[in-house]
């Protein structure tokens, strides 16, 4: 692209293509291929066109079998260069008239357009131009529509522009029918010339207008032959035809309203040189285009979309999985063993003293299933966990298929099948990825607690209390049983107290 391309090169049109190249990756397996296909040739062609002159404007002439499409292209243009004659189809070939022969040529290499007729300014018609609004010769014409937009200047800044003369889209020749849909594809301005006769024919609207609605802003419809009607005829045939291309989609949204002209008589021709020219000086056609190219795009996509907003991954889905996950996974055993652990643990430095030791020939419940501390107090890294059977293994895929359709409430198919099928992408992973996760959770039953050693400490300081007492009555009960005489006890209230 030259320097002066700045309007292909908006962020927010290369945006889009990327954001709509990435939904058709998405849509890989869950849109029909014909719709993919149809959008990534249409944001190819998109591609394309951006990386070639956004100087020029690309206008096509379209119109069916007998419109004197070919015998308006010569009068708009000022020169016999389109052919037109009785014989039907006179035009095979697309033939271009250019204007701006800088940044053409890869333009019409890409269009496939070979016959091309380079339009030479003349200054001296271009002067005269200036001064005149009926200069028969179209250079002058062109010259006095540049200048007076493009202020003074006649350069290709101000614009450059390709007329295409098509062959009839109605034509027995399939070739020339081909010629026509590629070309509706990608011209940056439609311009429909129809008749007095056909211009309600089906072909046309059905086949052609339709389908394009959405390129309004770059559509004109041209009512060629007026000549042949009676004066006051003309408006209501215009108005006539306007109804029928809103019935199209097709509405205010046009470069301009359907245009009453006659190529034989000159009629309105200038006019019609305008519009066009403006349109060139504007430079503006192409990127409209585009927009609407990938406003159609995203339109076909949004249709299968899903058809509505999917639930989403909410707090009670997730909670609930988590506690699905808990039960199929055989969790509650290791919660069970870790609680009987820490209570053997705690019994055996609170417990009583002289029976202890009992405890010591109970294993301890982590132990049994492997998930205990090695000496250097280090985690395991595998549990003793038997693998999980059929039914768990069953039982987390029913969760995991709950989950996904809670998530993927209010999408239609194919999407909502993709969701679930994602939710279940790591499904076989997940025993393996359980007995892991319950390796290296730090189980610290075996860490004595603070209060422990308290209670451990009363405990010792009771059982010598209980040793010194004991031995002082039975050295009270040796005593009397050798009738030894020994001082009197304290009393309390009368109460003796037999203490040493």
């Amino acid at each position: 692209m030259t320097t002066t391309d700045t309007a292909f090169a908006t962020t927010a049109l290369a945006t889009r293509l990327d954001a709509l190249t990435e939904a058709l990756d998405l849509g890989e397996g869950r849109v029909a291929p014909e719709t993919l296909e149809a959008a990534r040739a249409t944001l190819g062609r998109a591609a394309a066109r951006r990386e070639l002159s956004a100087e020029h404007t690309v206008i096509g002439f379209f119109g069916a079998t007998g419109s004197g499409k070919s015998t308006l292209f010569n009068a708009v243009v000022g020169k016999d260069i389109a052919k037109s004659a009785a014989r039907r189809p006179t035009t095979s070939t697309a033939q271009a008239a250019i204007w701006g022969k800088e940044g053409a040529e890869p333009l019409l290499d890409w269009l496939g357009v070979t016959n091309r007729t380079y339009m030479d300014e003349d200054p001296a018609q271009a002067a005269e131009a200036l001064n005149r609004a009926d200069v028969p010769v179209t250079v002058g014409m062109w010259n006095k529509i540049r200048r007076s937009v493009g202020a003074g200047k006649t350069e290709q800044a101000s614009g450059g522009l390709i007329l295409l003369d098509l062959p009839d889209f109605d034509s027995v020749e399939a070739s020339n029918r081909a010629i026509v849909e590629k070309m509706a594809e990608c011209v940056d301005v439609l311009v429909w010339v129809m008749d007095p006769q056909k211009y309600a024919d089906a072909v046309i609207h059905q086949d052609f207008i339709q389908p394009l609605a959405a390129h309004g802003a770059v559509t004109l419809a041209v009512l060629n032959q007026v000549d042949r009607l009676d004066e006051g005829e003309v408006p209501a045939v215009l108005d006539s035809l306007k109804l029928l291309l809103a019935q199209d989609g097709l509405s205010s949204t046009l470069l301009a309203d359907p245009l009453g002209v006659s190529a034989r008589t000159g009629y309105q021709i200038p006019r019609l040189r305008e519009i066009l020219g403006q349109v060139a000086v504007a430079k503006s056609a192409a990127v409209a285009r585009l927009e609407a190219d990938l406003a159609g795009v995203r339109s076909d996509l949004a249709a299968r979309d899903g058809g509505g907003e999917p639930a989403g991954i909410t707090a009670a889905a997730t909670t609930r999985l988590e506690d699905d996950f808990y039960t199929a996974s055989g969790a509650e055993a290791l919660v069970k063993a870790a609680a009987g652990s820490y209570k053997l643990h705690a019994a055996s430095s609170t417990g009583w003293i002289a029976t202890r030791w009992l405890l010591k020939i109970k294993r301890d419940p982590l132990k049994r299933m492997g998930l205990h501390k090695d000496h250097d107090g280090a985690p395991i890294s595998k549990s003793s966990l038997p693998p999980l059977g059929a039914p768990q293994k069953a039982a987390l895929s029913t969760s995991l298929r709950t989950f996904a359709t809670s998530v993927s409430d209010g999408v239609e198919e194919p999407w909502s099948h993709s969701i679930r099928a994602a939710a279940r992408t790591f499904e076989g992973q997940l025993p393996g990825e359980i007995e892991r996760a319950a390796a290296s959770v730090h189980y610290d039953a075996q860490k004595k607690r603070w209060w422990w050693h308290l209670l451990n400490a009363l405990q010792w300081v009771g059982l010598a209390t209980a040793l010194v007492g004991l031995l002082w009555l039975t050295g009270l009960a040796v005593a009397g049983y050798f009738q030894l005489v020994l001082p009197d006890p304290p009393t309390i209230e009368g109460f003796p107290l037999p203490v040493p």
